[in-house]
């Protein structure tokens, strides 16, 4: 478990899952990863919470993606 305390911006909460991912990486020799669930607390500058919303302006409740992008030299084996 990957546990990030405080009051972060994007790019400070994803320098520090990286971070973090890298650190068991190396550390327990992790290799693969399956169905990962990443929870964020949304808030703005203040701290304040805030609900995130689609472009209709519905809720925005999950997010979620199939995996990586896979390169062009990914799919032709370069």
């Amino acid at each position: 478990m990957i546990s990030v305390r405080g009051h972060l911006t994007m790019a400070q909460l994803r320098q520090a899952l990286f971070e973090a991912l890298g650190e068991i990486e190396e550390e327990y020799n992790l290799r693969h990863a399956r169905n990962v669930t990443v929870f964020v607390n949304p808030t703005d500058e203040f701290g304040e919470k805030v609900i995130l919303r689609d472009q209709r302006g519905k809720v925005l409740s999950r997010v979620t993606k199939k995996g990586p992008y896979r390169s062009a030299a990914e799919e032709y084996n370069l």
